[in-house]
């Protein structure tokens, strides 16, 4: 395994494993096919690669979500091509999404043939994202590094759902996308409460790695910088109630 991957990962001490995603033109012939049964949304296959599994998926695979199916560019049977429109109206019905919002949703370029999942360490498969589940903590030294590697904006922009629309996002424009992690996802995954979604571009993901030791480093140092200043000033604030109190005596 990549030592800075370990690293990266015990410093910022990430529950689960970053994982790469592959948008893929033809079906691979060296990793095996999903076989555990159908899932309610794309984003559950998430799960298992952060599990460890590595495994490759066809269109049919994520029919069982019609937004995630769009994000994705994967077109739905005749049998089944109103679901889209009909959930799109149930979540602005329910005031959940307002239709000016559908248009801007993040989309693949072009349908895949198989989308491919595993560990970020994986070599059988080329990926075209990476997908980090962390804390606001955490996502903070992943942002940083982001910057350093040139693929976040100074205002990062952040959404909820759908959540598996950070994957698309992340691909067409090389830069990293934060998603809060929608309802959806939070009901079909094992994602905390307190953890969030990292998209990066998996085209500079090695960069990433080698920015984020210094990143981690810096961030040390200045944690240490703070505590010093918080016990001066607390040492001041001390002091000067206990000459206060002593002057009245």
């Amino acid at each position: 395994m990549d030592q800075r991957l370990a690293r990266f990962k015990e410093t910022l001490e990430l529950r689960r494993w970053p994982i790469k995603v592959g948008f893929l033109d033809a079906v691979p012939g060296n990793i095996p096919r999903w076989a555990d049964g159908p899932v309610a949304a794309g984003c559950a296959f998430w799960d298992r690669a952060m599990e460890g599994k590595t495994f490759y998926t066809l269109p049919g695979d994520h029919w069982n979500c019609a937004i995630g199916s769009h994000t994705h560019k994967i077109g739905l049977p005749a049998e089944r091509a109103g679901e889209l429109d009909a959930t799109i109206a149930f979540m602005v019905e329910t005031h959940y999404l307002d239709i000016a919002e559908v248009p801007g949703i993040p989309t693949l370029d072009r349908a895949p043939a198989a989308v491919a999942y595993g560990p970020v360490s994986s070599e059988l498969f080329p990926a075209d994202v990476v997908v980090l589940a962390a804390t606001p903590a955490q996502t903070t030294i992943v942002y940083e590094t982001a910057l350093r590697a040139g693929i976040a904006a100074a205002a990062a922009p952040g959404f909820s759902r759908p959540s598996c629309a950070a994957l698309p996002l992340a691909a067409r424009t090389q830069l990293m996308a934060m998603s809060f992690g929608c309802r959806g996802n939070r009901t079909f995954t094992s994602v905390g409460d307190d953890e969030m979604y990292l998209a990066l571009p998996a085209s500079k993901w090695s960069d990433f790695l080698d920015r984020a030791i210094e990143v981690q480093r810096s961030n040390l140092t200045m944690a240490n910088y703070y505590q010093a200043q918080r016990a001066k000033i607390s040492g001041t604030s001390t002091t000067s109630r206990t000459s206060t109190t002593s002057r009245k005596a």
